[in-house]
């Protein structure tokens, strides 16, 4: 099983759940219509890597801010993942109405930094993602269509959320496509101070 850094500790996610459309720009960057209710996919625990691979020319980055949980829907950590993304197959997927699984749920589709104990608010949490030195991705809870705690008390209604399962919170605006060789630096924020720093180059 793969698992993530909790500060000193290692972790083994069961399961990963994300959300879709949660920040009012990347929904017009896209050209997406806004849900009516919560996007919601999951990928497994395979999908889990701290490397950030290149897949194809068609797969885009996805920045987002991930919160790893405890027991009983608490949060126990904040980190950073990329939800790469297969658009070309994601496209001819919703096209035709079909799941995203392919496009979204591949080995190594989701990569993450450490993690660190969370802050007890977390309404100002906000990253900051640089692609090769150029600013790339700014995403913050405050700009979220759903919150933290939205999103667990939606996930709650129908899916037990274990303790080490990670939820990605929903992308920005600014998601793209990269190479081998390029360099993505991030830093999670709160309020105002950086949280944690974290790199990738990619292979």
């Amino acid at each position: 099983m793969k698992t993530i850094r909790f500060d000193d500790s290692t972790v083994t996610p069961s399961k990963i759940v994300c959300v879709g459309r949660n920040y009012v720009a990347h929904i017009e960057e896209l050209g997406n219509e806004r849900a009516e209710e919560m996007v919601l996919f999951c990928k497994p625990n395979s999908a889990v890597s701290d490397t950030l691979r290149h897949f194809s020319a068609q797969t885009r980055f996805e920045g987002e801010i991930c919160l790893l949980m405890a027991e009983a829907g608490r949060i126990a950590g904040v980190g950073f993942g990329f939800d790469l993304t297969h658009a070309d197959i994601q496209n001819r997927l919703k096209t035709k109405g079909l799941p995203w699984e392919r496009a979204k749920a591949f080995d190594g589709s989701a990569v993450f930094s450490t993690f660190v104990e969370a802050p007890e608010d977390l309404s100002s949490l906000h990253f900051r993602l640089l692609h090769n030195g150029i600013p790339a991705q700014e995403g913050s809870v405050g700009l979220m269509l759903y919150k933290p705690r939205q999103i667990i008390d939606e996930i709650a209604t129908f899916m037990t959320l274990e303790a080490g399962d990670i939820i990605m919170t929903g992308t920005p605006k600014g998601v793209g496509g990269y190479e081998r060789g390029d360099r993505f630096d991030v830093t999670l924020f709160h309020a105002r101070k950086p949280l944690l720093q974290h790199s990738w180059s990619v292979s």
